[in-house]
């Protein structure tokens, strides 16, 4: 039995569902904004058609997982 999601991750189905991109595609739009600050990337996010509470998750993630935390 798996455990469920927590966190910015349990979104990730419905970001992938909602505007058609997998978290991989997101993730590698975001790689030229790495040295942008928090709210500079998620304004990025949200100028691709993302609502903000989707976009902060993201940028979240991408920020533990990617650098820039």
């Amino acid at each position: 039995m798996s455990e469920a999601v927590k966190g910015p991750k349990s979104y990730f189905p419905s970001i992938e569902e909602k505007y058609g991109k997998s978290i991989d595609e997101w993730i590698a739009l975001l790689g030229p904004h790495a040295g942008e600050k928090h709210m500079e990337q998620v304004a990025f996010l949200k100028d691709q058609g993302m609502g903000h509470g989707h976009a902060n998750a993201l940028v979240h993630v991408f920020r533990a997982e990617h650098g820039g935390a």
